[in-house]
């Protein structure tokens, strides 16, 4: 571990992806020098996506790795330091003051504030060619990917109210969407079925279960194999998008026992707040968030979490007469540069 670590850090980011990197870019702004803790797999599920269409900023689009590297490296140029391993512990303090204790590579690392970053996966079928051709016509998000297969044959895999918005909203671009599941009764709400099943382009295909995932000649998903689960026999779907939509485990494991989650895992928060029980500690991105998902709502829950951290250890010193940062004179210099900017900004144009 070469990242230079104190004794007692002010912010410990522990997950990176929008969430964690947007947090660390607003800590380190307000001069709090966080350390993130972003994991072996830095960067979340975007570094598994290909082209990101909808994330404001990116008028072109942009790559998922590159938007990762992109937010990290702003967060970086503001002074934030990494640590490029998985915590495996996070011993959380419950008293306003007390030291959070996250333990990464055998050090334990004391933190007065702890934002918890560390995101959702989605499950997935694991069948064969899943993982193959996962953002190659395999995906995991229809919001994000459904324009993509504009006029082509997919099917979404699930029968709960997921599957069924995602199948919705995917009907909206895709020539025909199949809604695969292993039983004749679906898990979803009356309504949300319904309003499937009034799609023109929507069909249901049961009971059916995805054998496996198959590419078709240019590499990318070509067919899926369904499986019929009450006589065994096969049958084919030729489909260039597939969007498994059976939920996401938030990785809640390290703090479950110390935080309220709900039924799924998802850590719950105060209100409209990233404010967790725990004094101290907040919770952002789509550890919290069961709905939405999506890049830019886990950037707009980090900044929240930073800005809910920043006022904890500003209401919570450890020396009542000192300041709450610990370089003032970086203050002093971010307020300089600020000042420098706008002078040249006034200065007339050339004409």
């Amino acid at each position: 571990m070469d990242t230079e670590v104190r004794e007692t850090e002010n912010v410990v980011i522990v997950g990176s992806g929008p969430a964690g990197y947007t947090a660390a870019l607003y800590t380190s702004r307000a001069d709090l020098d966080p350390l993130v803790i972003e994991g072996f797999a830095w960067g979340g599920l975007l570094q598994q996506t290909t082209d990101v269409e909808n994330y404001p900023g990116y008028p072109e689009g942009v790559m998922g790795p590159q938007m990762m590297q992109d937010l990290r490296d702003q967060a970086a140029r503001f002074g934030t330091r990494f640590i490029t391993d998985d915590a495996t512990k996070i011993d959380l303090a419950d008293e306003a003051g007390g030291l959070h204790t996250v333990t990464v590579g055998g050090k334990e690392i004391k933190a007065r504030a702890v934002i918890l970053a560390m995101g959702a996966e989605p499950k997935k079928l694991g069948v064969p060619g899943e993982d193959e051709l996962a953002a190659r016509g395999v995906s995991y998000c229809a919001t994000c990917d459904a324009a993509f297969f504009r006029d082509h044959e997919t099917i979404v895999v699930g029968g709960g109210d997921t599957a069924m918005e995602d199948a919705t909203f995917l009907a909206k671009f895709a020539g025909k969407v199949s809604i695969v599941h292993r039983r004749d009764e679906f898990r979803a709400s009356a309504i949300m079925l319904d309003r499937a099943k009034a799609m023109d382009n929507i069909d249901l295909v049961t009971p059916y279960v995805v054998q496996s995932f198959e590419p078709g000649e240019n590499g990318s998903l070509g067919k899926a194999v369904l499986e019929n689960t009450e006589d065994g026999s096969t049958k084919e779907l030729p489909v260039t998008g597939a969007f498994v939509a059976i939920g996401h485990k938030p990785n809640s494991h390290l703090v479950a026992d110390q935080l309220p989650v709900d039924d799924e895992g998802y850590l719950l928060v105060e209100g409209r707040s990233t404010k967790t029980k725990l004094p101290g500690v907040f919770a952002a991105g789509d550890l919290t968030d069961r709905i939405y998902r999506q890049a830019v709502t886990a950037a707009g829950t980090g900044c929240m979490a930073a800005l809910d951290a920043e006022a904890f250890l500003r209401d919570t010193p450890i020396d009542p007469e000192a300041h709450w940062t610990p370089d003032p004179s970086r203050v002093e210099e971010a307020g300089q540069a600020v000042a420098d900017s706008a002078a040249v900004a006034a200065e007339p144009t050339a004409r």
